[in-house]
């Protein structure tokens, strides 16, 4: 028996029949058109991802009246420009104050120390607490210090307890007030330097 026989032929694991092969191509969708679809263009519009098939003339054809913008108006066009700066992302608002307000929508999600707190379950508020403003310790010169001794007030008066005290001393100490005793103008004439170096030295 011959081993070209049909029957072998049929029982080959190769055999030699030649396999009918489907076109991989498809069709152009032109309407009308029965060339192979080679060349793929865009469906469209929210419909990314998604090709039509066309033959070369088709595509050039096609592509050529293609408009991603048609059935938009005006407003809705203008719109899509002004989120595409941003690639279509959320974006937050700042005020000229500093402080940042987050758009409604994406306020859960917002950055800053309040979603990181939330997501930091801090029950103790230990990492949003900030620490009391200490009062300004002034290191004080000999003349300085010798001008608050005059005045009789402590280093850490504050400016409007200075100028209350400067203003007693010479209310007290004046001649016009005092009835024109002398033995005060000393006291007086301190009272005036002391007071004039603590205002040059920034203290009220």
């Amino acid at each position: 028996m011959s081993i070209n026989s049909k029957y072998f032929d049929s029982i080959r694991i190769r055999s030699g029949k030649k396999a009918r092969s489907e076109p991989d191509t498809p069709q152009c969708q032109w309407e009308g058109c029965e060339k192979p679809g080679t060349h793929r263009a865009p469906a469209g519009r929210n419909r990314e991802g998604q090709y039509l098939h066309f033959c070369i003339d088709h595509v050039r054809e096609y592509n050529k009246n293609f408009n991603y913008f048609s059935g938009l108006t005006d407003g809705e066009i203008a719109r899509f420009q002004k989120d595409a700066i941003t690639g279509h992302r959320p974006t937050w608002k700042t005020s000229s104050g500093g402080t940042a307000r987050a758009s409604q929508d994406f306020s859960r999600w917002r950055s800053g120390s309040a979603s990181y707190q939330n997501r930091l379950r801090n029950p103790f508020n230990v990492f949003s607490s900030q620490p009391a403003a200490r009062p300004r310790e002034r290191k004080l010169k000999t003349l300085e210090a010798k001008a608050f001794t005059t005045l009789g007030l402590e280093a850490s008066a504050t400016s409007a307890k200075i100028k209350a005290q400067y203003k007693a001393l010479v209310k007290l100490h004046h001649p016009d007030s005092n009835g024109g005793d002398r033995s005060s103008e000393d006291r007086f004439r301190e009272v005036l330097q002391a007071y004039k170096l603590l205002k040059k030295a920034g203290f009220c």
